[in-house]
């Protein structure tokens, strides 16, 4: 395969270039095929075409966003830096010095394009190399291009151009960085496909003809475009490349003998290998002796520490941004308790407008409101009153809501009342409960009217727009219901 090259001076398009998928595959016969082990990255022709590897000018590309890679301050100058503040035009350079006052390593800043062709550019601050603190350095670079690509997906940008983010000026071996640029951006789009919600959908690598040659070769270990390629991959990574982040982040905790997550104990260090001794780790190595790979149970965990860890991201994110568009339109709010003290969140469909509305900030606000809330037992009240097409969600939208909120939401959720609901709401709530969300399906309870909730919380505590009333009289009459002494929910 031969690295596409910009040779035109003309902003080049994602249109001209090559996606990974449509390239040719490189066999290479010197590495046996064992069908006994897989390469935990297999052969996906949708990602695979997500992929470009390009060698350019990244500041020559026509995408939504490109990222740069700079130092903490912003005051080194590479060739790519001095393009940059060359092409962008005075106000990118204004905007930088109000934006990027100081970037930490791993975080990163926005700023427009300008007169570049990209809407955006992403920066980033290149993590310094010492061998004697190798994991530290690792996971840093890791760092630099995960909030990169969740800036990315968090703004909704289809496409990003990736620059070369671990840098030889700061000792960085590019082998290295390659192989954690690679995986990271593999494991990213993986976890777009799980959610069913892909948002960025083209990433091009963009390489200087220095770092060409090492992600031609490696990049078929993370992104195989056969099953040729796969089996032959699995030889070719590196011993210590996703088999041992376990064991890391093990090392790392505050207690080392029991490794803790949601309150029960997964590990017991006295009964792990890790404590015991072994032979030579090297010698085995050189003998072929391979780690395993990681079980289910294992797999299992590490989402789960992931999914935690974007959930405490995105309710950081709910403290802090102003989300009072949102909380104005008055569509989600905290009625009063029920009768067994339970605090009950009411949802106004009719005011819910999901093409108008910001959904990122509507999640934000939905985390705000609901996280101190679910810590204990909760009911939700869903009004479907006078609803349109223009106020009900997709369910890729829902899904992925339902995907983000941790298990306390799912736990503690004791009824989940839908108010007035019509046939399509009765169809659509089957189907979600049943095929998405089957942990909250006989929590769901359809009601006909208002007066049936007066037997779950007082009238005084129920507070609901004028319309909802109204419009249940109409349908309803007056006082059409009379609760049982022992009626519960």
């Amino acid at each position: 395969m031969e690295v596409q090259i910009d040779i035109e001076n003309e902003p080049v398009t994602i249109d001209q270039l090559q996606r990974w998928s449509e390239t040719s595959t490189i066999l290479d016969s010197i590495y046996p095929i064992n069908e006994a082990h897989r390469s935990p990255y297999r052969h996906h022709q949708k990602l695979n075409h997500r992929i470009i590897l390009w060698e350019g000018d990244i500041t020559n590309i026509r995408v939504d966003a490109i990222v740069h890679s700079s130092n903490r301050v912003y005051s080194d100058k590479s060739s790519i830096t001095r393009r940059l503040l060359s092409k962008a035009g005075l106000e990118h350079r204004h905007e930088i010095s109000q934006v990027i006052k100081g970037c930490p390593t791993g975080e990163v800043r926005v700023t427009h394009g300008y007169n570049l062709p990209c809407k955006y550019i992403i920066h980033t601050a290149s993590p310094h190399y010492n061998a004697k603190y190798r994991t530290a350095a690792e996971t840093s670079l890791a760092s630099c291009y995960r909030n990169v690509l969740q800036k990315a997906y968090d703004m909704r940008l289809e496409t990003l151009a990736l620059c070369v983010i671990n840098c030889v000026r700061y000792n960085y071996p590019p082998d290295e960085g390659a192989h954690t640029a690679l995986r990271t951006v593999r494991k990213f789009l993986e976890m777009q496909e799980e959610l069913g919600c892909v948002i960025v959908n083209t990433i091009v690598l963009v390489v200087e003809s220095c770092d060409a040659g090492i992600y031609e070769v490696l990049l078929p270990l993370y992104f195989p475009r056969s099953l040729q390629e796969e089996r032959t991959a699995v030889l070719r990574l590196p011993l210590d490349n996703d088999y041992v982040h376990n064991d890391r982040r093990i090392r790392i905790i505050d207690n080392p003998q029991h490794y803790t997550y949601g309150g029960d104990t997964i590990l017991n260090m006295n009964d792990h290998a890790f404590t015991q001794m072994q032979g030579d780790l090297d010698q085995q190595r050189l003998l072929g002796d391979r780690p395993q790979f990681p079980s289910i149970v294992d797999q299992i965990l590490a989402k789960e520490v992931h999914d935690k860890e974007r959930y405490e991201r995105l309710l950081r994110r709910a403290k802090t941004e102003d989300l009072s568009e949102i909380s104005g339109i008055g569509c989600l709010y905290q009625s009063g308790h029920d009768r067994y003290g339970r605090p009950v969140i009411v949802f106004v469909g009719k005011w819910f407008r999901f093409k108008d509305i910001n959904l990122d900030k509507a999640l934000l606000y939905l985390i705000y409101l609901l996280d101190p809330l679910v810590k204990g037992d909760y009911v939700v009240m869903y009004f479907h009153t006078l609803t349109s097409s223009q106020n009900y969600a997709s369910f890729t939208w829902l899904r992925e809501v339902y995907n983000i909120l941790p298990y306390k939401y799912k736990k503690n959720l004791k009824a989940f009342y839908v108010v007035h609901p019509t046939f399509w709401t009765k169809m659509m709530v089957w189907w979600f409960t049943t095929f998405m969300a089957p942990a909250i399906k006989q929590k769901v309870i359809s009601i006909s009217g208002i007066e049936y909730l007066y037997s779950i919380i007082s009238q005084k505590e129920l507070e609901i727009p004028a319309f909802i009333t109204e419009y249940d009289m109409t349908i309803n009459g007056i006082r059409y219901f009379q609760p049982l002494p022992s009626t519960s929910t």
